[in-house]
């Protein structure tokens, strides 16, 4: 029988304290052990997740329970973190140093997956999912989960740098949008003239991360890059990076841009643009909701597209967005691949973009007719989206960025000539990569 080898065990054991049961009792007490045992192990599983507190509603409103609801046996707890996406890094680079991390679902950034990997933290996902699975993805999206060719990230939503500009004002001087540097200057200066705006362009020149997801747009659209991922050449001191700099500095030097541009974060741009006072912006997506609300000034009046470029280079924009990994030290990571396979599911993504209106990775739904029907502009964006441009994934990218930042926003605000700045970057790039 099977209680057999378990009660004679019981019962032995019992004698020796002293104690004579009887084969019913024995039974009886096995039975309670054995359910107690059964009842422990029915309990659910519950997968810890840290998120940016602005994130959280979709999640805690249906995502969540639509998925505890197909998996009953799987809990999420959702912890709330900082808005900041730098301090939400350094908690989960604190949680893996400090030992084994308390998440099971690491929520990441675009640039955070080859640092995570590199420290060895986070699970390989190549033999979870096909290649037919992973091509309903937006490619750039499944690049930026990818270190040293293995897969740690699954993107759950994109996100992409965007050129915005006053389609109506365009139209009326008989332009179309510009596709290279030198159209966003002249038609920037004859609006001005026309006392159409008071500003031709704005971009983000604060010395943070946000400086460089917009200098690499202009850096592809020179014909230039910053870090070879896949030589570990560096090329910030090649006469591309200079061009692109010196597009910027004439953009305030021209009086296209204000002179305060080199403090300006999304949001002041963002209001600035919304205003009317300005013809261009580059942005983010979410930029397109908040301008079309009822009260806009500028609602309906405004088109977006890729980032200009030089003549014969091409336009890029910088890749976000959000993905999802597993820890490797999670004790559950069966049911942590259960919850990555449905959150980054058409479905999921489908019921986030309808609420949110935040950028799908997956293909498909840029042209969802439901999804079109209500952000008629994701057509278009898919066609910024396909233009991507990743920040080099490699696994000293918060100090490289770091370098970056303190050297541009020296040559953008004159404290330093562009050459002797990225020549200057350029070094400390190389060995901060060892290449020197």
């Amino acid at each position: 029988m099977l209680y057999r080898k378990p009660l004679s065990k019981l019962r032995n054991l019992l004698r020796k304290q002293g104690f004579l049961p009887t084969g019913v009792f024995l039974t009886l007490l096995l039975s309670i052990i054995l359910y107690t045992l059964v009842a422990f192990s029915q309990q659910p599983v519950v997968l810890n997740m840290l998120i940016a507190a602005p994130d959280a509603p979709p999640w805690k409103q249906f995502l969540i329970k639509n998925f505890e609801a197909k998996n009953p046996g799987i809990r999420i707890n959702l912890v709330e973190g900082p808005n900041a996406t730098n301090l939400l890094e350094d908690l989960y680079t604190s949680a893996f140093i400090l030992g084994e991390s308390p998440y099971d679902l690491i929520y990441m950034d675009t640039i955070w997956a080859p640092k995570f990997a590199a420290a060895n933290w986070l699970l390989p996902l190549d033999d979870r999912i096909s290649k037919e699975e992973l091509a309903a993805f937006s490619p750039k999206d499944i690049e930026s989960g990818r270190y040293q060719d293995k897969l740690y990230r699954i993107p759950v939503r994109s996100d992409a740098g965007v050129l915005y500009y006053r389609e109506d004002l365009l139209k009326e001087a008989g332009f179309k949008p510009p596709e290279t540097f030198e159209d966003l200057i002249r038609i920037s200066q004859t609006l001005q003239k026309q006392d159409k705006v008071k500003w031709g362009y704005v971009w983000q020149g604060r010395q943070y991360e946000g400086l460089v997801a917009m200098f690499v747009e202009v850096l592809e659209g020179a014909g230039g890059f910053w870090i070879n991922s896949d030589t570990g050449e560096v090329g910030l001191d090649r006469p591309e990076t200079l061009r692109a700099i010196e597009f910027l500095r004439s953009t305030v030097r021209e009086g296209i841009s204000p002179p305060g541009v080199t403090t300006y974060i999304e949001e002041d741009t963002r209001r600035m643009f919304q205003s009317g006072q300005v013809a261009f912006l580059r942005s983010w997506p979410y930029v397109w909701t908040l301008a079309n609300k009822e009260g806009s000034p500028i609602r309906g009046k405004f088109g977006m597209k890729t980032m200009v470029h030089a003549p014969g280079s091409t336009g890029g924009a910088c890749l976000g967005g959000w993905g999802l990994g597993i820890a490797k030290s999670s004790r559950h990571k069966e049911e942590a691949w259960k919850a990555i396979q449905y959150f980054t599911s058409e479905e999921a993504q489908r019921l986030v973009t309808l609420s949110e209106s935040y950028a799908p990775s997956r293909r498909a739904l840029f042209k969802d007719p439901e999804i079109v029907a209500k952000f008629p502009h994701f057509p278009q964006l898919l066609k910024v989206v396909d233009k991507a441009v990743l920040r080099p994934p490699v696994a000293q990218y918060a100090q490289a960025s770091d370098i970056l930042q303190r050297y541009l926003s020296a040559t953008l605000s004159n404290r330093m000539t562009p050459e002797r700045a990225m020549q200057a970057a350029a070094r400390e790039t190389r060995q901060l990569l060892r290449i020197e």
